[in-house]
C-alpha cells in the first residue's frame, strides 16, 4: 500500500475540513472498499438464498463452500504475494516494467497447480454434487489470479480500477442470481455458486485490461522471477506466516466441541465464524490510520534520511534526519495505536448493545468470544503495522520472526484450548499479543542501532544466492534470450555473459 501515499499527500496538503474529509475517506475506500465489497457479496448472495426459499442448512453449505475456497486461495496467493511486490518494485526501479507482465503469468501458473491439485481432490472426497465441485473449482482458480493481480496493481497505484471492477462484479452477481433464481427453475446452490463465479470472472477479466494496458508485453522468460525467491526467501515465508496466523484460528475451531457438520468434510462454528468476521471489522481505522499517518508523514522523513547516505551527506545532517524520522515514526505509530484502542473500546460498547438485536442468534456465549476476539484483532493490526516497518527498513528477519511467533502461538494455543468453550478465541488473543511485542522489541532494538544495522551489518562483498530457484529462472531466462534474440538488451546481454561466466566456472 506504499505508493498511495504520494497521492494522499496531495489530498494532505490542501486546506479545509471537506479537503480532510476527502483525503480520508479515499484512504478509507481504497484500503477497505475491496474488503466490504467482499463480505457484502457474501452476504448478498446469502439473502438471495434465503429470499429463494432456501433452508437454513443449505445456505450454510453455499456459505462453508465460498468460505473454504477464500481462505485456500487466499492462502496460496499470499504466500507468493510479497516476494512478487518485491521483484514488481525492483523492475520499476530499473526502468525495465516489460519484465513484470510475465512474472505474473509464471507466478498464477506455480500456485494453481498444486492449488488445483490439492483442492480438486478435497472436493471429489467431500460429500456435494458434481456441479458444485466443479464450480468451486473454478472459483478456486479465479480467486488466485483476482488476488495476485491486486497485488500487481496496488503496484502501478490504481485503486480505483480495483474498486470499480470490484463494485461492477458485485452488483452483477446480485442482478443475474436475482433473474436466475425468480425466472427459472434451477438448483439453487449451483446457481448462487454461478454468481460468485460470474461477479469473480467480471473482476479477473477487468484486471487483466488494466495490467496489458500498464505494463509492456514483456521479452523476459515467465519463471525469472524464480531468482527472487532465492535473494528474498524471508518475504515468501512471511507471507505464508500471517496467512496461517489469521485465518489458522478459525480452521482450529472447526474440530471444537463448538464445530457443526454441515455436509461432507465441510465443517462450519457459527458461533465462532460470525463473532470473527464483525470482530474484523474494528481494525479499519487501524488499516486506514496507518496508510494515511504514518506513510503519508513518514515517508518523507525516510526518503530524506536515506537520501542522505545515497548522496555524500554529511554525519552531522543524518544524525538530524535519524533524529526526525525516528520522532515521526514513533508519534505516528503511537496515534495509530490510541486511534485502535478508541476503535476496539467502541466496537465491543457498540457491539454488546447492537449485536443480540439483530438477526444472528447472538447469545452471552457468542458476545463473549466476539469481544476477546476484538482484543486480539486489535493486537493483531498493531503487530503487523510494526510488521511492515520492519519491512520498510529491509529488515526481512526480524519481520519474520515477529510473524512466526504470531503463526506458531495463535494455532498452537488455539489448538490446546479447543477443547474449553470459555477460551474461545484467547489462543488467537495471546497470538496477537506475542505479535505485537515481538515486533515492537525488534523495532526498537534495530532503530536503537540504525546506522550500524544500515551499514556495518551489510556483507563487505555481496554475493548473490544461487539455490535451486535462482538456477532455474536463469535458465528459463536464457533459454528466452536465446529463442528470441532481437529482443535483448544491453542488460540481458551482461546477464548472458555473466551467466555463461558462472557455468563455465
Amino acid at each position: 500500500m506504499a505508493g498511495i501515499g504520494f497521492e494522499l499527500k496531495k489530498m494532505f496538503d490542501q486546506r479545509g475540513v471537506l479537503a480532510l474529509t476527502r483525503a480520508y475517506g479515499y484512504a478509507g475506500i481504497v484500503c477497505v472498499g475491496p474488503m466490504i465489497l467482499g463480505v457484502a457479496l457474501l452476504a448478498g448472495v446469502r439473502l438471495l438464498a434465503l429470499g429463494a426459499g432456501a433452508t437454513r442448512d443449505e445456505a450454510e453449505l453455499l456459505n462453508s463452500m465460498i468460505t473454504y475456497t477464500l481462505l485456500y486461495s487466499l492462502f496460496l496467493a499470499n504466500s507468493l504475494a510479497l516476494v512478487l511486490t518485491r521483484y514488481s518494485a525492483d523492475e520499476i526501479y530499473l526502468n525495465r516494467a516489460d519484465y513484470i507482465l510475465p512474472s505474473f503469468w509464471g507466478s498464477t501458473t506455480l500456485l494453481l497447480l498444486p492449488g488445483a491439485l490439492s483442492y480438486g481432490v478435497f472436493l471429489h472426497f467431500a460429500g456435494i454434487s458434481l456441479p458444485e465441485q466443479l464450480l468451486c473449482f473454478i472459483l478456486l482458480g479465479e480467486l488466485i489470479l483476482v488476488w495476485t493481480q491486486i497485488t500487481y496493481l496496488t503496484a502501478i497505484k490504481d485503486y480505483r480500477g480495483i474498486l470499480l471492477a470490484f463494485l461492477c462484479g458485485l452488483l452483477l452477481a446480485w442482478l443475474v442470481g436475482w433473474l436466475l433464481l425468480t425466472y427459472l427453475a434451477l438448483p439453487l446452490i449451483p446457481v448462487l455458486l454461478f454468481t460468485v463465479g460470474l461477479a469473480y470472472g467480471v473482476m479477473l477479466l477487468w484486471y487483466n485490461h488494466l495490467l496489458t494496458r500498464y505494463f509492456p508485453k514483456g521479452h523476459c522468460s515467465s519463471l525469472y522471477f524464480l531468482s527472487w525467491l532465492d535473494r528474498y526467501p524471508q518475504l515468501f515465508w512471511i507471507g505464508l506466516l500471517i496467512s496461517v496466523g489469521l485465518f489458522g484460528h478459525l480452521v482450529i475451531m472447526w474440530a471444537s466441541p463448538l464445530q457443526k457438520q454441515i455436509s461432507g468434510w465441510f465443517y462450519g462454528t457459527p458461533q465462532y465464524d460470525v463473532p470473527a468476521l464483525i470482530a474484523f471489522f474494528s481494525i479499519l481505522v487501524t488499516t486506514v490510520s496507518f496508510v494515511t499517518s504514518v506513510e503519508v508523514n513518514f515517508y518523507p522523513q525516510y526518503r530524506n534520511y536515506f537520501s542522505l547516505f545515497n548522496d555524500g551527506g554529511a554525519l552531522v545532517d543524518i544524525r538530524q534526519a535519524q533524529q526526525e524520522m525516528t520522532t515521526t515514526l514513533i508519534r505516528e505509530l503511537t496515534y495509530t495505536f490510541i486511534k485502535q484502542l478508541f476503535s476496539t473500546i467502541l466496537f465491543i460498547i457498540l457491539g454488546t448493545l447492537i449485536l443480540p438485536q439483530l438477526p444472528l442468534g447472538f447469545n452471552d456465549d457468542m458476545l463473549g468470544i466476539y469481544r476477546v476476539l476484538c482484543l486480539g484483532y486489535a493486537f493483531y493490526a498493531l503487530g503487523n503495522a510494526l510488521m511492515l516497518i520492519l519491512l520498510y527498513f529491509a529488515n526481512d528477519r526480524a519481520a519474520l520472526t515477529a510473524t512466526a511467533v504470531f503463526a506458531f502461538s495463535s494455532c498452537l494455543l488455539t489448538w490446546l484450548w479447543r477443547q474449553d468453550n470459555r477460551l474461545a478465541g484467547l489462543g488467537f488473543l495471546a497470538g496477537s499479543l506475542a505479535f505485537t511485542l515481538t515486533g515492537l522489541l525488534l523495532l526498537r532494538r534495530y532503530l536503537n542501532h540504525l546506522i550500524f544495522n544500515i551499514l556495518c551489518s551489510q556483507p563487505v562483498v555481496i554475493r548473490p544466492r544461487q539455490g535451486w530457484l535462482s538456477r532455474l529462472g536463469n535458465w528459463a531466462q536464457r533459454r528466452y534470450l536465446v529463442r528470441y534474440p532481437r529482443q535483448q538488451t544491453d542488460f540481458d546481454d551482461d546477464r548472458l555473459a555473466q551467466m555463461d561466466g558462472k557455468e563455465k566456472g
